[in-house]
């Protein structure tokens, strides 16, 4: 393996685990409160995208890991398509 590459390698990214997406009017997010409750459009028992750059590179479950929570990962791309996903839309 290149140095390039390894040091590539160490890169940090952000990485998003996506509950679910909801549009809102406007009205109903400056109506939000301390305490509101926003439905969102997914089932409980439904996988949660995990996305860099806003593509899809798979998919899992939340679980708890102690205090916090975590993802389970249930699928999970090609290389190739993870490695596309780091160079933007």
């Amino acid at each position: 393996m290149s140095n390039d590459f390894a040091r590539i390698r160490q890169l940090e990214v952000p990485l998003i685990v996506q509950i679910a997406v909801r549009p809102m009017a406007l009205s109903e997010v400056t109506a939000l409160t301390h305490g509101s409750i926003i439905e969102l459009p997914k089932q409980i028992e439904e996988e949660l995208d995990v996305l860099i750059n806003d593509t899809c590179i798979g998919a899992g479950r939340a679980v708890k890991v102690g205090e916090n929570f975590g993802v389970r990962m249930t699928r999970v791309g090609a290389a190739v398509e993870r490695i596309a996903a780091l160079g933007g839309n």
